[in-house]
């Protein structure tokens, strides 16, 4: 019979049959489970949390979503399986199955983005195996972020370039070049605030049909199923100690993640300078120093 590392890669195969590509790395008696964002995203924003957390006793594990380029990717042209996969009730329980195989409990959870919608859910309805809650660069609805998007699109472009934006989108036509590029413009601002700093790949990993039925065709338009997301009036609910980490200059408002530290019970916020949504990419030393001392200070029964 094989034996493996506890600690390392390994698939996990759900009660589904499906196959979740799965890595383990970093020691210690803190874990950290993480959810990628997207939807449809990959894990490799984590690629380094076990290095960068090492010094405080972190076990990270981080996990391909089903669909998501490392993991099995259903047929999702198949309609039946457009109904059983593309909601979050199923994405949701994937993160307990995921969680039970690991074996994993009295776990941190961290939601990057679109993790940060399953994490706000598992902790709500799973959270008896939470130690801690991470959200990084999520809100707890998606109106704010519409809104807050919109201004920022208007912040930056001509009363012309945002009417061409807009007819774009009524006709679908998101290939047209200049779209192309005045959407990249504001990626390059507010995803990602410092210079180039995302993974590279030859060719897309990201799961497309995950991504358009959930978000829609790009971070700025936000029509899919994803968009009437609303948990506002329930964080009074999550009484685990949570962490809320937000780039100083990214897509998600600031006003609804300080309104958000005003509701949860047991809460810390920290807006990371000089960062965009993707803060652990942009500013990695502040983020992972925060994010470390929220770690030991949950650990060590501290007060936030």
């Amino acid at each position: 019979m094989p034996k493996t590392k506890k600690n390392g890669t390994r698939f996990v195969t759900l009660s589904n049959g499906y196959h979740i590509w799965t890595q383990t790395t970093g020691s210690g008696d803190i874990q950290l489970l993480t959810l990628h964002g997207g939807p449809g995203g990959t894990n490799e924003v984590f690629e380094n949390f076990g290095e960068k957390l090492a010094q405080y006793g972190v076990s990270v594990s981080r996990y391909d979503q089903l669909g998501s380029w490392f993991s099995d990717q259903p047929d999702f042209t198949d309609p039946e399986n457009r109904k059983k996969f593309l909601n979050i009730d199923y994405y949701l329980d994937e993160v307990e199955e995921v969680r039970q195989q690991l074996g994993l409990d009295n776990f941190f959870l961290l939601g990057q983005s679109w993790g940060g919608v399953l994490a706000i859910e598992y902790a709500l309805k799973y959270g008896q195996h939470l130690r801690g809650l991470i959200l990084s660069s999520m809100i707890d609805n998606l109106d704010e972020y519409i809104d807050n998007i919109n201004a920022i699109r208007e912040s930056m472009f001509s009363a012309e370039e945002v009417a061409f934006m807009q007819q774009c989108e009524a006709e679908h036509n998101f290939s047209d070049p200049h779209y192309v590029e005045l959407v990249a413009q504001l990626g390059e601002n507010y995803l990602h605030h410092a210079s180039d700093p995302q993974p590279k790949h030859l060719i897309s990993t990201m799961a497309t049909p995950v991504y358009n039925y959930f978000q829609g065709d790009n971070e700025f338009v936000m029509v899919g199923a994803l968009k009437d997301w609303d948990r506002r009036g329930d964080l009074k609910n999550i009484t685990v100690p949570t962490y809320l980490t937000f780039g100083g200059h990214e897509t998600m408002p600031l006003t609804a993640a300080r309104r958000m530290a005003s509701e949860l019970p047991n809460s810390r916020l920290h807006i990371t300078p000089n960062a965009g949504h993707g803060q652990m990419l942009d500013n990695p030393d502040d983020y992972f120093a925060n994010l470390g001392a929220f770690l030991t200070d949950v650990t060590n029964g501290n007060p936030l």
